[in-house]
């Protein structure tokens, strides 16, 4: 929970639209901002996303990840770059190059951070440079590349110059596994080290083991023996027992032997296809006492697995002439080889055996193992400015941005700052002889955008590309009588980038008080057009039906003869009274405003301009005071504290309308005007101003005398 400002720092403010905001100018003013009083902020949260400035940069400083960065975001940031600088005041001036005598290195992290600055300017061949900029910061994997050992906890084999070594690592890798390094490269951690070696020394005991027991009954063919033996041991099992079975009861024989019914069921079929189902049949056909064949009537689908077993065992066993065995001589077989497959089964280290014993003996033997430990010292020793690698980067991305995120958030001084553009303004759309540049993008429009009492007109914007966005742009001079929905304009970004936007959707409030003044006219004159133009069609209707009915009538007049018309005489009474009195009213009208005073005049004149417009002037100027910019930043996810009002100053600023440039001149003369309609607007001009020059003289001279003063040298009187 934020607590009131303390008492202990001494707070400047300004004052800006009509808006009281705090002023950041010193260090000082950075770490007290904890102490500020969040009501006194502008803005309490703002999102990552669609704001001109970096997205990394707002990302790094939203901590919790939410997409928003808030009041306790940006303390947290603004303290921990302050703790980092020598100067905090630095973080208000700002710069694309971070300079690294500004880094204080007296604090250890500071010391750290400036270490990785240097390094990683070294990597870039750039050791003599006093500032690194953000890009250089970003980019990491020039680092790790110039820098095999560099504190990433990861040994590649480029990281020794030793033929021996580097082979070692890359038996580790083979073996144990390897780390990839942000380069793309792959090295060996620590663990993996020790991992190996460990596995290494169990598979040298393992294998020595082998020897010193004599378990190894066929020599460097013991292991191919057992592997063949393992491979039919359960089917020569299962032979020897159905043999056993035969021989228990002989009725059993043809059962055990398979029916002739199963060999009918594989004759429909292709045996090739069927080896799975022949492999189920047994080994060789069976009977009482009978022994195993190992050349002749086996099953086809065993007979390689059989000459393997013959050939590597039996024969080196039993000697190459021997073409079958009995139950008791292969008990005798699987016993010769009983101790070498109980050491096979507790074998140890086999993730290295593919080094082989002879290459893990070498490597026991030799200074490997030390080698590597201090490598991984060394690299250990770098961990620190390792891990500071990624600080540089956000020293020099909080360096370049923090003063404006201040500037759009603590307070809005680049929003009302001529020349400036706030990072919610996206760039100047250019429409109807006009440019605003109050733009700011968003997903859509939005309810709370009418609480703006500002004139939006929502774009949707486009690029050759494919690019495309959405502005909610601001017109704050002018009028809206030409702004509708489906007009083109285009639109420039921050970066200079053209896009073609057109106009999806108005939000209608009052522009300016000129507008407001002309609109009970506009829509007089609107009204008028309407209705003239429904009479018009009325009057088309009527027309197309007298000329139907007509028709109708002369094809039939030979049918029924027309009656003759009578005339209404009460309508046309009724006609004659009502146009009496009309005629009556405006005589009267106008006999009262001819039997008015002179000085009268004008003031009936301006009292009936007042009456038309005044209302809606006065309601224009309401909505003009209330027009604020805190319902649109609202609808894309800010939270605005303070009332950010846009008034009509401020508007002006903000919204410029076309003008011609300074020494420009103009030719008034148009060959294509209609020269009556200009002469008639002349002479209704000159009619007007004479009529106003009179009045006024009248009013004058009539003020003159009720004050006693002389006019043109001579005394005058009242009326």
């Amino acid at each position: 929970m934020p607590s009131p400002s303390q008492p202990g720092h001494a707070w400047k403010f300004f004052r800006t639209g009509g808006l009281d905001q705090v002023s950041l100018e010193t260090g000082a003013d950075v770490l007290a901002l904890d102490q500020l009083d969040q009501k006194l902020w502008v803005a309490l949260s703002c999102p990552v996303r669609g704001l001109e400035i970096d997205e990394k940069t707002l990302a790094m400083i939203d901590t919790d990840g939410d997409g928003r960065v808030g009041a306790p975001d940006v303390i947290a940031a603004v303290k921990w770059a302050a703790s980092r600088l020598k100067d905090p005041g630095d973080v208000l001036r700002g710069g694309d190059r971070l300079p690294l005598s500004a880094i204080n290195a007296e604090t250890e992290a500071g010391r750290i951070l400036l270490g990785s600055a240097r390094q990683i300017l070294a990597s870039l061949a750039r050791s003599d440079a006093g500032s690194i900029t953000v890009a250089e910061a970003t980019d990491t994997a020039k680092v790790l590349a110039a820098n095999p050992i560099n504190g990433d906890g990861i040994i590649p084999p480029e990281s020794t110059d030793s033929p021996e070594m580097q082979a070692i690592i890359k038996d580790i890798m083979a073996s144990i596994g390897s780390s990839s390094r942000g380069t793309g490269s792959s090295g060996v951690t620590a663990g993996a080290i020790g991992e190996f070696f460990s596995q290494l020394a169990a598979f040298v005991e393992w294998t020595e083991l082998s020897g010193t027991q004599a378990i190894a009954v066929l020599g460097d063919g013991t292991d191919a023996a057992c592997g063949a033996l393992r491979a039919v041991r359960a089917k020569v099992e299962d032979y020897f027992a159905r043999c056993r079975l035969v021989a228990y009861d002989p009725r059993a024989l043809p059962a055990l032997n398979r029916s002739e019914a199963d060999y009918v069921g594989l004759a429909s079929k292709d045996l090739g296809m069927s080896v799975e189902e022949v492999r189920g049949f047994p080994l060789a056909r069976v009977g009482a006492g009978q022994p195993l064949p190992l050349t002749e009537g086996l099953n086809p689908s065993w007979a390689p697995e059989m000459a393997a077993l013959r050939e590597k065992a039996v024969a080196p066993v039993f000697g190459p002439g021997k073409t079958s065995l009995s139950a008791e001589e292969w008990s005798a077989l699987n016993a010769k080889f009983a101790a070498f497959e109980s050491w096979l089964a507790g074998k140890t280290g086999g993730a290295v055996e593919k080094v082989g014993f002879a290459r893990a003996k070498q490597i026991l033997a030799g200074g490997g193992r030390a080698a590597l430990a201090e490598l991984v010292a060394k690299d250990r020793a770098l961990e620190p400015e390792f891990n500071a690698i990624g600080d540089v980067e956000r020293l020099a991305r909080f360096y370049r941005d923090l003063r404006t995120l201040l500037r759009n958030f603590v307070n809005f001084a680049d929003f009302y700052s001529p020349g400036h553009f706030a990072a919610f303004q996206a760039g100047t759309l250019f429409l109807d002889s006009r440019s605003t540049e109050l733009c700011i993008r968003v997903d859509g429009a939005s309810p709370l955008a009418a609480m703006s009492r500002a004139y939006i007109a929502y774009c949707a914007c486009s690029r050759a590309d494919g690019s495309k966005m959405t502005i909610a742009a601001c017109f704050t001079q002018g009028d809206g009588e030409y702004l509708f929905v489906g007009r083109n304009g285009v639109f420039y970004d921050r970066q200079g980038r053209l896009w073609y936007a057109v106009v999806t959707g108005i939000v209608d409030n009052p522009i300016s008080i000129r507008e407001a003044f002309w609109s009970p006219y506009k829509k007089l004159i609107r009204m008028i057009d309407q209705m003239v133009a429904r009479r018009a069609a009325d009057a088309d209707a009527r027309e197309s039906a007298h000329l139907e009915t007509a028709a109708v009538t002369a094809a039939n007049a030979d049918r029924a003869k027309p009656e003759p018309k009578r005339f209404d005489l009460a309508l046309i009474t009724g006609i004659g009274v009502a146009i009496g009195s009309i005629g009556t009213f405006i005589a009267a009208l106008f006999t009262k405003f001819v039997d008015l005073p002179a000085w009268q005049l004008p003031l009936v004149v301006v009292g009936l301009v007042l009456v038309i417009s005044l209302p809606s002037m006065l309601i224009a100027a309401l909505k003009l005071r209330q027009r604020t910019l805190g319902p649109i930043l609202e609808g894309t996810g800010w939270a605005i504290n303070g009332r950010v009002k846009i008034n009509i100053a401020f508007g002006a600023a903000l919204t410029r309308l076309a003008t011609l440039p300074p020494g420009a001149t103009r030719s008034l003369e148009d060959p294509y005007s209609d020269g009556s309609a200009v002469r008639r607007r002349r002479l209704v001009a000159g009619f007007v101003a004479i009529v106003v020059i009179v009045s006024l003289v009248l009013w004058v001279r009539y003020m003159a005398a009720r004050l006693g003063l002389s006019f043109f040298g001579g005394n005058v009187s009242g009326p």
